[in-house]
């Protein structure tokens, strides 16, 4: 009989009474699970949340919420093998789940870490004071406390694991407690997770909800007190942003959507240069990972248009060396997508992609599978294209297509490199791969307006470098512009997704 996923709703873990879907395993398209969380009174468990969970965080000093966090991490780590194993049936390799129950027990680490930045105190005094008077005597002072609320996390299939833990571990340091809604088609990950939090009872009641279902209806009761954060597609976070409850509370909204990140190779990282072998070697990773199902994946290369044979007859042989099959079969580098029915979305878009920008790698319709079949299992070939004429064509630089595809694209000098990075329109993450610190600078001021976090790669900070699409849990702190040290440059990040839940300021004189 297969499984019906249980919401875990006021206390109680429970199923839901409306309309069942039917999760498959990627690689075989077998029925795994049923999710069906309609039915449910939200009403009643964000009130449950507000009314429970929030004063019982609310009470705890920062450090004692660190520590909670931190035990909760070691709590999941040791049982990070049982994910593992379902983690293969959303498509994902070994390396492909590593990423997301390790990186997301990672995040728990670092946040529980960033107890020490704070006083033992259930608040947090900000700054300096300020002098409001010339004698002195009247002065003012910046506090931070938590919200009243509750955090509700709408969170995308890729990462169902990471995508959850790394929000979490945010607004329990804050303070306030969580409603998580996972995406439907990897939910049985998120809901494993979430019932060993439960039953390890390190989180006082109240802290932690789950619905397993679509959730319609959860965001008609959210309050000013309370913080909304959205993963996913632009389309449908802009639905959710404009949500009448929304915008009438004035309800913090963070949103994290499509991202059509650009890798830039700089016009000294020529063949035979050790930065031009990086880029490569980024690319071909970036498309394989998750089987592209990354929000941080490369979607365009810019390339200077003398090295543009070079880079596509170069990728074509790093491709080539990627084994596509079951995640658990032998051999295996790349696995499948997440159902049938997003990789029939992917190649869909490529189609539409290629109508101006013909695939130079892979076949939409063919592809060597080991270990599974392709007729069942969502499985799909990597994809290159090849935009001749980026600022003519720019569906590049509007259409993502959420899978394995990247597509190439010239630049004459650096400042076409900079615009058209910048034509994606904001992105989570962009890359340069150069030696020239010139190069490197003149690059990052000049796309820095339009990406979170760029990654400034070279021979020196390779070993070092966790790579373009790995930002680390402690890098939102960082400053919003690369910096050189010596020959070395340290790569930008801001990466602070759920941030919005963090204590307000509140003024006291």
């Amino acid at each position: 009989m297969t499984p019906t996923l249980e919401n875990y709703v006021m206390g109680r873990w429970t199923a839901g009474s409306g309309e069942q879907h039917e999760l498959h395993d990627a690689s075989t398209g077998e029925i795994i699970a049923i999710a069906n969380g309609e039915g449910l009174d939200y009403a009643a468990m964000l009130d449950y949340a507000r009314r429970t969970g929030n004063p019982a965080l609310r009470k705890m000093t920062f450090h004692e919420r660190g520590r909670m966090i931190k035990a909760l991490a070691l709590h999941l780590d040791s049982k990070k093998e049982d994910f593992y194993t379902l983690s293969y049936r959303s498509g994902a390799t070994r390396a492909d789940s590593w990423i997301d129950i390790e990186g997301g027990i990672g995040n728990l680490f670092a946040n529980a870490s960033l107890r020490r930045k704070f006083p033992d105190k259930p608040f947090y005094v900000e700054s300096d004071p300020i002098a409001l008077s010339k004698a002195g005597n009247f002065m003012g002072h910046h506090i931070m406390v938590p919200k009243e609320g509750v955090a509700v996390h709408i969170n995308a299939y890729n990462f169902p694991i990471w995508g959850m833990l790394e929000k979490i571990a945010v607004n329990l340091l804050a303070g306030m407690p969580a409603i998580i809604k996972p995406a439907v088609p990897t939910a049985y990950l998120t809901e494993a997770v979430v019932r060993e939090i439960i039953a390890s009872k390190i989180l006082p009641e109240g802290a932690l909800q789950l619905v397993c279902g679509t959730g319609q209806g959860i965001l008609d009761h959210v309050t000013y007190q309370d913080v909304v954060t959205f993963t996913g597609s632009a389309e449908t976070g802009r639905k959710l942003r404009a949500h009448p409850r929304i915008i009438t509370e004035a309800v913090p909204f963070t949103m994290e959507a499509d991202s059509l990140n650009a890798a830039v190779l700089g016009p000294d990282a020529v063949p035979g240069t050790v930065e031009f072998d990086l880029f490569i070697k980024e690319i071909r990773k970036e498309i394989t990972a998750k089987a592209g199902q990354k929000c941080t994946a490369i979607r365009r290369a810019i390339v200077p248009e003398n090295l543009l044979e070079d880079v596509q007859i170069a990728l074509g042989k790093a491709l080539a060396q990627t084994t596509v099959g079951h995640p658990q079969a032998e051999g295996v580098r790349m696995g499948a997508l997440v159902n049938m029915t997003q990789a029939n979305r992917v190649r869909e878009q490529v189609r539409e992609l290629a109508k101006n920008t013909p695939i130079v790698y892979g076949d939409l319709d063919n592809v060597q599978v080991i270990g599974g079949d392709c007729k069942t299992g969502a499985f799909m070939s990597p994809i290159v294209l090849l935009n001749p004429e980026p600022f003519k064509f720019t569906d590049s630089h509007e259409v993502e297509a959420f899978g394995p595809v990247a597509t190439l694209m010239p630049y004459k000098n650096l400042d076409e490199a900079i615009t058209l990075a910048n034509m994606g329109k904001g992105s989570l993450v962009c890359s340069v791969a150069t030696n020239d610190p010139r190069t490197a600078q003149e690059f990052v001021l000049g796309a820095a307006t339009h990406h979170g976090r760029i990654l400034v790669i070279n021979e020196e900070v390779a070993k070092e470098s966790t790579g373009h699409g790995s930002p680390l849990p402690c890098s939102f702190t960082a400053a919003p512009a690369a910096r050189a040290v010596g020959r070395k440059w340290a790569a930008c990040a801001v990466w602070s997704t759920s941030c919005s839940a963090w204590p307000s300021k509140a003024p006291r004189a």
